[in-house]
């Protein structure tokens, strides 16, 4: 790749462009698949931050950070409730989002995570943001984030290189939501993007195992940064421009490989959304790499009928990557100390729904993690590895050539490779499943809440765009 000046190359205006995007964005441009999914992407995203406000650790070390650090009480803490600056509430918010490993996916990591939680803390602190508003303002953040992570073309990137997708481009993505709500004209937009960027970081060199696991907190970080970063803008701070595009830009700097496909990157930009086809929901609570065991598991486990007593051994068979990262060292990885562990455990996870038919957020727990059945199970899964190159992008091509293999003890031999999984676009989950996953996460709430609420809740969050102010929602949970 030739290095070039700022002003010079195929992807000139491509910021400036987005900058606009995310300025102009109204709702009526929004087609009403898209209105649907993020109306499910709020509901999901509230419940898995309100559950682990009890399930993880280090939510509750947050918590009590954020509140001594005193400032305006603006934006409400999610299951844990009372009220501190924004930028703080998307920390802890967009922390606790990603701490049980339970939220959305999509190709650019975790859109909702890095979107959301500073949609809902800037609507509380501004007042009068519509449901309509909030929906529109997370459109144009996912549809940025998702737009520069479809041209990023190294197989695998986000393990092969050390990146982060979520947080390196939720500053981006959540200061194109911020900018949004709070009315960012296109020039004060682009100073917004840039600040955002000049924040950006997000290595894979994480404390995976710790007590305190700073993976989660990454989302939280950019939320705040983003927050931050629209606020300066609005108040005349100037940021960088071009950096998707420039030469010390986001693609020169992270993706160092072929030149992108600029025009792609902006084709159809406010008539079309590719998160649409791109995003999904998780339904098991752990690491995206153990969805294809797990639907290849179960799918064996209920098509012959297998019971526990029958297996004697499983075998993960095949992917590098991600796959073989949680796969190995073997011995560690079928007894995770720590619920972080587990989720980021193959063989523990395997062993679970081979165990029980299911996995859920009480089988990370500390009973879960210790129940003798799925430890014996676990002793019975192994990996062997497939040798060949990875061809796909951000771990798809290695989930895909992933598949289970279990042997009987009566001797009998099945296999079977997955080709979706359920909350992948190609094969979704409605709104009961994820109003049922909801319902189980604010179960763990720190600060209960009550039945009737939780109702009202998931009935607001089906007609969110009708509502006259969104924070209804938050106060409903707090």
């Amino acid at each position: 790749m030739n290095a070039v000046n700022d002003s010079q190359g195929g992807g000139a205006g491509v910021t400036r462009r987005f900058a606009r995007h995310a300025a102009t964005l109204r709702y009526q441009a929004l087609p009403p698949v898209l209105v649907e999914l993020l109306k499910q992407c709020v509901l999901d995203t509230l419940g898995v931050s309100i559950g682990a406000s009890t399930l993880a650790p280090e939510a509750a070390i947050l918590a009590e950070y954020a509140k001594e650090q005193g400032g305006k009480p603006e934006a409400t803490m999610l299951g844990f409730g009372g009220k501190v600056p924004a930028p703080l509430a998307a920390l802890v918010n967009g922390s606790l989002g990603h701490m049980l490993d339970y939220d959305d996916m999509g190709e650019s990591g975790h859109p909702a995570i890095v979107t959301i939680p500073v949609a809902l803390a800037v609507a509380e602190k501004i007042g009068g943001v519509s449901g309509r508003d909030l929906i529109t303002a997370v459109a144009a953040g996912t549809d940025v984030m998702t737009r520069i992570s479809r041209a990023i073309d190294v197989p695998d990137w986000t393990m092969t290189e050390g990146w982060f997708a979520t947080q390196l481009l939720g500053f981006v993505a959540g200061a194109a939501t911020a900018g949004r709500l709070l009315r960012l004209d296109e020039e004060q937009m682009e100073n917004a993007l840039g600040i955002g960027f000049n924040q950006m970081s997000g290595s894979r060199q994480m404390a995976v195992g710790a007590a305190t696991h700073m993976r989660a907190m990454q989302a939280g970080f950019s939320g705040q940064g983003a927050i931050l970063a629209a606020d300066l803008a609005r108040r005349g701070i100037i940021g960088p421009k071009e950096i998707i595009e420039g030469r010390y830009g986001f693609f020169r700097t992270y993706i160092r490989g072929r030149e992108p496909d600029w025009a792609g990157i902006v084709d159809g930009l406010g008539v079309q959304f590719p998160l649409v086809e791109k995003h999904g929901f998780k339904v098991w609570p752990a690491c995206a790499y153990t969805r294809t065991t797990n639907a290849a598991t179960l799918a064996m486990r209920e098509s012959h009928g297998l019971k526990p007593e029958d297996i004697e051994s499983i075998t993960i068979v095949g992917g590098t990557g991600g796959t073989q990262l949680l796969c190995e060292p073997l011995e560690q990885k079928r007894r995770p100390r720590v619920s972080i562990d587990g989720k980021f455990s193959i063989p523990f996870t395997t062993a679970v729904m081979m165990a029980k038919g299911d996995v859920t957020l009480r089988d990370y727990t500390e009973a879960g993690l210790r129940d003798p059945d799925v430890l014996a199970m676990a002793d019975r899964v192994s990996y062997r590895p497939v040798s060949g190159p990875v061809t796909g992008k951000g771990g798809s091509a290695d989930v895909s050539r992933t598949s289970v293999e279990i042997v009987t003890r009566d001797g009998r031999r099945f296999e079977h490779r997955a080709g979706s999984v359920p909350g992948d676009p190609r094969n979704p989950v409605g709104w009961e499943r994820l109003e049922a996953k909801f319902r189980d996460c604010v179960s763990f709430s720190a600060n209960p809440i009550p039945a009737g609420n939780i109702d009202h809740a998931v009935g607001m969050t089906r007609v969110l765009e009708t509502l006259s102010d969104a924070t209804e929602l938050v106060r409903m949970l707090a």
